[in-house]
């Protein structure tokens, strides 16, 4: 994991009491990550003193699998193809009932102990379980075909609708704008979608003034970044930003 984001909200009013976000320059190991959440916790009033938490793993170690070939004991077979498996990693999964579809994928196990151990039971999910969610709840129309880019420093989630039915849902690693251009068309072309008229969104670490809206404004017209509401404000971040973090306490 390449960084952490920290949110603690007034229990049923939706406002932010703090808020913090640490990118870090190379892939932090667990340890090194649960060293860093306990520094926090520790460290601040307003998240020890959370009565209910939830947790968002935003990685690429994951993939989705339809509920019609799904089964709770085989999640290492669905996973194995898509990242590498330790032996002594932890496998989960999210289910979005409305799509009958679940997402495998690996949580932080030390992580998980820790958080139980400090607050007792908590929730945590997936990021794409939450993106898929939010496009699904709030923003997808019927039968539209439509292209959303969920944008974190390092990398990228790609969802993409087709009349309606999700035809894709990954990530990317990207160091360059180039890099991002690549995947977004390579992705486009492969489902024989037209980059200079499909609908695409754009949430997360974005501006339309950046190089990385610029680079897909050049071959994407159709582009904006996504207007969205949510009952969390939190003044550091703009309404596009955060969004899945914002998602989790809803």
């Amino acid at each position: 994991m390449t960084g952490l984001s920290f949110l603690a909200t007034s229990q049923g009013q939706g406002e932010a009491l703090y808020f913090s976000e640490k990118k870090f320059r190379s892939q932090y190991t667990p340890e090194e990550i649960l060293l860093e959440i306990k520094k926090e916790i520790e460290n601040e009033t307003a998240l020890k003193n959370c009565k209910e938490v939830s947790v968002v793993y935003a990685n690429t170690s994951y993939t989705l699998v339809p509920n019609s070939l799904f089964d709770e004991k085989r999640l290492s077979e669905y996973l194995k193809f898509n990242a590498k498996i330790l032996s002594g990693d932890y496998l989960a999964y999210d289910t979005l009932t409305s799509q009958e579809l679940n997402i495998v994928y690996i949580p932080l196990v030390n992580v998980n102990n820790y958080l139980y151990e400090t607050f007792g039971s908590f929730q945590y999910y997936h990021a794409a379980t939450l993106l898929l969610q939010h496009i699904f709840e709030k923003e997808a129309t019927r039968f539209a075909t439509r292209a959303y880019i969920q944008m974190f420093h390092d990398h990228f989630d790609l969802v993409i609708l087709k009349e309606g039915a999700l035809v894709l849902c990954n990530s990317y690693p990207f160091k360059t704008p180039e890099d991002l251009a690549y995947y977004v068309l390579f992705a486009l072309e492969q489902l024989q979608l037209m980059p200079d008229s499909i609908e695409t969104k754009m949430l997360g670490e974005i501006e339309e003034d950046d190089a990385n809206f610029a680079i897909l404004y050049t071959y994407i017209r159709n582009i904006e970044i996504l207007s969205t509401e949510n009952s969390v404000s939190i003044k550091e971040a703009k309404p596009h930003q955060h969004v899945l973090l914002k998602t989790a306490f809803l």
